[in-house]
């Protein structure tokens, strides 16, 4: 028997995926960038346990027991398996695997870039899998190849028909600029009309732009992403990841039938940024929306504290949520300068247009855990029965662990009751249709 834990953490994007040349391989049209988030505040915990005992294979996702033949997981165990290095008598055991997250979906991250990434790790570790494996993390979901590491990283295209110089490459470790900070706006967290799948078809089937995009202004737009990363030049940094954002959704808006993601506050958000960096002479964050409402702001540390001071002016939070507005890491709280209020242009809006927000900075990547109280499966029977004693213990400590990246009580407080709510709000990452209701904590 083997078992091994692993956290994986959530990316975000400055320069965009959207659309594959691949559908089957997951193989992208262009370069793509991202960032990866620190797991102290968002990350995906799985758990892989491989026994002759087990009949059969089977998977948890946030508490429920979902169909293991879904083809993307099934891709994924299928490379692991033929890169195994066990002994042959253990080829044939069957696997177990819980995964949870410690943040909503209803937050519009992007949850199976965790999961996956989480997974293929996980899965690579329990089968001795030596060598790159964010290739097999790509063909569960695009964006998990980046989850795979830490920092700031390319997903390159690659050119072979089959995929295998489609790769995530670390541009550079998360120490190189330990100054960026990311603030994650929840403005909607409804479930989007056109899901990322769908809307990236219709792109790449009827939008010319998207064409001329990827094929004129992807390609020297990454390498010049990348160089600002290296060289730390945020304005230029910032400038490129609002552009491309920008013009990921003008893409969306050139498809047939247009996809629109962005809504009333999404522009008010962006325009309060621009206004702001007018206001001030200089740019200081740099928004970015996924396929989403939602905004992703980068900025530096130094910065932070006066630009949540805009938020909270022309954005107040509604007084009915203010212990569970802002999660994340402690947020140094200032007054805005009424220099800053003469030159803006924007009204304030009615309290609760965002509905809460994430602080958090750029982590190093996945971690495997060796505690055996770390794990969400035991070995206790094979029953499949609810082990109280053990969930409670493990929420606690998982709690507990998510509380001291906050560094202070009331923060603490506030993301272990995220950690809480995020069970029932999580819809499994792996976005199966049937479910068998399972207890959070798994014994097999």
């Amino acid at each position: 028997m083997g078992t091994v834990t692993c956290i994986a953490p959530i990316n975000i994007a400055v320069l965009k995926y959207w659309g594959k040349r691949n559908e089957t391989l997951i193989l992208p049209t262009n370069d793509s960038i991202s960032l990866t988030l620190d797991t102290e505040q968002l990350c995906t915990k799985t758990t892989v346990m491989l026994s002759e005992k087990f009949k059969k294979d089977r998977i948890w996702l946030n508490g429920v027991e979902e169909d293991i033949k879904n083809p993307r997981l099934q891709i994924c165990l299928s490379e692991i398996r033929k890169r195994a290095k066990l002994e042959e008598e253990m080829m044939n055991w069957k696997v177990h695997i819980c995964s949870e997250n410690n943040f909503p979906t209803a937050s519009g991250l992007a949850s199976s870039a965790s999961g996956y990434a989480c997974l293929t790790l996980a899965l690579a570790q329990l089968y001795k899998v030596k060598g790159d494996v964010s290739t097999i993390a790509r063909m569960g979901s695009g964006s998990a190849c980046r989850s795979t590491l830490g920092g700031f990283v390319r997903w390159r295209m690659g050119l072979f028909e089959y995929g295998t110089d489609s790769v995530a490459e670390q541009i550079a470790p998360a120490s190189s600029w330990p100054e960026m900070r990311c603030l994650i706006l929840v403005v909607n967290d409804n479930k989007k009309l056109v899901s990322s799948t769908v809307g990236m078809k219709r792109t790449y089937k009827t939008s010319e732009l998207y064409h001329f995009r990827t094929s004129y202004i992807v390609p020297e737009r990454a390498d010049l992403i990348d160089a600002a990363i290296v060289s730390k030049d945020f304005k230029l940094f910032a400038e490129l990841t609002m552009k491309d954002s920008n013009q990921m959704h003008a893409v969306c808006l050139d498809s047939y039938p247009p996809i629109i993601y962005l809504n009333d506050i999404s522009f008010a958000i962006m325009n309060l940024i621009h206004s702001y960096h007018n206001a001030t002479g200089q740019i200081q964050v740099a928004y970015t929306f996924d396929a989403g409402p939602n905004p992703t702001l980068y900025l530096l540390e130094r910065n932070v504290p006066e630009v949540i001071a805009l938020l909270d002016h022309y954005f107040p939070p509604d007084s009915n949520n203010l212990d569970n507005y802002k999660r994340g890491l402690p947020i140094e709280t200032v007054e805005l300068s009424q220099d800053i209020i003469n030159n803006i242009d924007s009204k304030v809006y009615e309290p609760g247009k965002i509905k809460y927000m994430i602080y958090t900075r750029i982590g190093d990547g996945p971690k495997y855990l060796v505690s055996p109280d770390d794990h969400l499966l035991n070995d206790e029977d094979n029953t499949g029965s609810m082990d109280t004693d053990r969930t409670n213990k493990n929420t606690d400590r998982a709690s507990k662990e998510i509380g001291r990246s906050s560094r202070n009580t009331d923060c603490a407080r506030k993301l272990r009751l995220e950690f809480d709510r995020c069970r029932s709000w999580t819809s499994g990452f792996f976005h199966f249709d049937e479910r068998e209701k399972k207890p959070n904590r798994t014994s097999i």
